[in-house]
């Protein structure tokens, strides 16, 4: 048998909550374009992603990618920090 290997897709947001264990919660946002209007609208998503070291803080822009589903609601891990928040 031949393993097929996908694309995992990942992407970028602002940690919004951290107060769970080896969990934190991500905020995605996108522009969308009104069909009528076309004005750009924001749209956000939450995203819950596994922290094995619990070491995001409030505010950092982190890189998460897609992975299997780890528990009800999280299913998405952390791949970097890209910037730390100022204090």
């Amino acid at each position: 048998m031949t393993e097929r290997k996908t694309a995992k897709r990942t992407v970028n947001g602002r940690v919004v909550s951290n107060r769970m264990d080896k969990t934190v919660t991500i905020v995605v946002e996108r522009l969308i374009r009104h069909s009528l209007y076309g004005k750009y609208i924001r749209r956000s998503t939450k995203l819950h992603a596994h922290d094995e070291d619990n070491s995001c803080q409030l505010g950092d822009w982190v890189a998460v990618e897609e992975c299997r589903p780890m528990s009800k609601i999280k299913s998405w891990r952390l791949v970097k920090i890209i910037e730390r928040a100022a204090e």
